[in-house]
């Protein structure tokens, strides 16, 4: 069952939306309101969620607020990495959560939310009970990234990769289970923390891990998953056919589907962060997904 679609995926970060080119987010702005229109339009009683937030940022919230966009949404997702990347220790998550409460009455769901394995796997194991404790209760939704460590084949979604140092690697490490497909040690406590807590599990286009995924999540427990349908995959050949394929394997879970990444050639610049050069033809592929897998 499709319970929310969220539209984009961390738009205040340069690694999934080119702020250079719109540093106002106007653009943005614009396309996620026909986007939340276009779907309301397909099925009124969808939840609507703007994109998931990192950094967690109120005034960006604000921005969104002020340019009418909450309107035409139901829900605020944010994202933090408190152990990995933000500049925040892990017991400020209740803060951080407060901070959003402060400029918007809108329903707050933890949208990503993991700890890496980079430096050692007792550490995500710590992060994943330490996670669960604040935020259970305190949103209605909690979606741990990932099930899955990104294969080290497959480039990170970020525009700056090695260049970045060992935040560039910690994004091949966020899994519950290796590339190999052993488990990791925070793995046999997930169990502890289903239902409440969800999965974030992004499927690359015709994803080998997607009918194993399927068991693992089931196995865990788990009830409530977030994963994406790529307006860029879109173009591809056979695309209505892996999405198909992908949403039928996933119909047991309560899912959030996130629409998001620019097609090059329909981006101002050929690049997946960059504001579509028609931002009505955004709003037409959300209504599409939505219209054949939760019409």
């Amino acid at each position: 069952m499709i319970e929310a679609v969220m539209l984009w995926n961390e738009p205040n970060n340069k690694s999934h939306w080119d702020f250079e080119i719109d540093p106002e987010w106007r653009s943005f702005a614009s396309m996620v309101r026909l986007a939340g229109a276009a779907v309301k339009a397909e099925n009124s009683s969808l939840k609507r969620v703007l994109g998931g937030i990192s950094p967690i940022d109120p005034g960006f919230i604000s921005n969104m607020r002020a340019q009418e966009v909450l309107e035409h949404v139901d829900v605020v997702a944010i994202h933090g990495f408190p152990l990995d990347w933000n500049h925040w220790q892990i017991h400020e998550w209740p803060d951080k959560i407060a901070e959003i409460q402060a400029v918007t009455t809108k329903p707050i769901w933890v949208s990503e939310v993991g700890v890496s394995t980079f430096g050692a796997e007792e550490v995500q194991e710590f992060g994943l009970r330490r996670t669960a404790e604040l935020l259970t209760g305190r949103v209605d939704r909690i979606h741990w990234y990932s099930l899955y460590d990104l294969p080290r084949a497959w480039p990170a979604t970020t525009r700056h990769r090695e260049a970045e140092g060992s935040s560039y690697y910690r994004h091949f490490y966020m899994g519950l289970i290796k590339e190999d497909g052993s488990p990791k040690r925070a793995l046999r406590h997930f169990r502890e923390f289903t239902p409440a807590l969800g999965i974030c599990q992004w499927f690359h286009f015709e994803d080998h891990r997607l009918d194993d995924a399927v068991k693992w999540l089931r196995e865990l427990g788990v009830k409530h998953l977030r994963t994406g349908l790529s307006w860029a995959d879109s173009f591809r050949p056979n695309a209505d056919a892996w999405f198909d394929r992908q949403m039928k394997a996933l119909e047991g879970f309560d899912v959030t589907l996130t629409y998001c990444f620019t097609p090059e050639h329909r981006g101002v610049r050929p690049h997946h962060t960059s504001p579509p050069q028609v931002i009505e033809e955004y709003a037409e592929f959300c209504a599409r997904m939505t219209r054949r897998y939760a019409g």
